[in-house]
């Protein structure tokens, strides 16, 4: 039986979101915006998160939807980096 943390290193997290910023080099701020439905009043509430991610090719630019995997920290802040551009930004 594997426990939680070999679990989470074979299958690291996975999120997807629109680059809010792409000022510095190799790195994006990028939200995740979730729903969900709160438990006593049954309203749908949004939340975002800001993430610091790691694009090593300076590929993405604001306003893209990109997907991003969790991995070791390579910054003070940046613990996720890039995996691919979903969708870009219509100009």
């Amino acid at each position: 039986m594997e426990t939680k943390a070999e679990m989470n290193r074979l299958r690291p997290r996975t999120r997807e979101g629109v680059v809010l910023k792409d000022g510095m080099q190799k790195t994006r701020i990028v939200v995740v915006t979730r729903l969900y439905r709160d438990s006593q009043f049954q309203k749908v509430i949004k939340r975002r998160v800001k993430y610091a991610v790691h694009d090593e090719k300076n590929e993405s630019h604001a306003g893209d939807r990109v997907r991003m995997i969790e991995t070791r920290p390579s910054s003070g802040t940046k613990r996720w980096r890039v995996i691919g551009i979903v969708k870009k930004q219509s100009q």
